[in-house]
């Protein structure tokens, strides 16, 4: 038989859990977000870390190959202005090779009697002489012919100075003029 107590017993009445405090879920909170941090800091970053120092490298291997070839620019472009330089100055001696001649040559058909050369300078385009005459008027004469002359352009006479050479009374002179 079943036996059925109707009394009313006491009940163990249950007790309300205690509620979390804040702190407990704030720190829980940011403990995960700092789990989580470093979990992204780790994998993501350090990968991304990795991939940009591998292409630092690729890129630094590229501008030591790209130095080198500037290099090599530079040298082909200094020993092109040298051949260069050597060959304008080969032109340039062939073009006035003849300049010399033909200036001597115009100068002994445009000298007077009486009157001698000492020296004759070429620079350029600029020609100086210095010479001796028995006198002015030949010296003089010599200055016209010279600017009569194609080949030569403003003939000018700087000075005339009489000097005594070996006991002989005679003029030297200083002539400017262009080619």
């Amino acid at each position: 038989m079943i036996r059925i107590n109707l009394l009313p017993t006491k009940r163990k009445v249950k007790k309300k859990p205690k509620p979390v405090p804040n702190f407990v879920i704030v720190g829980v909170l940011l403990l995960t977000a700092s789990v989580v941090a470093s979990v992204y800091t780790r994998y993501f970053l350090n990968a991304k870390i990795e991939a940009l120092e591998t292409k630092k490298a690729e890129n630094a291997k590229k501008i030591a190959e790209l130095n080198e070839k500037i290099k090599e620019v530079k040298d082909f472009e200094a020993r092109n202005k040298l051949f260069t330089d050597r060959k304008n100055i080969i032109e340039d001696l062939r073009k006035n090779q003849s300049l010399p001649v033909k200036i001597l040559d115009e100068m002994s058909m445009r000298l007077t009697e009486g009157v001698w050369l000492i020296s004759i300078s070429i620079t350029g385009n600029n020609i100086n002489i210095d010479g001796v005459g028995f006198s002015n008027s030949e010296i003089v004469s010599f200055v016209q012919n010279l600017k009569a002359s194609a080949l030569f352009k403003e003939a000018y006479l700087h000075e005339t100075r009489q000097a005594a050479i070996e006991g002989i009374e005679v003029y030297t002179f200083k002539i400017t003029m262009q080619v």
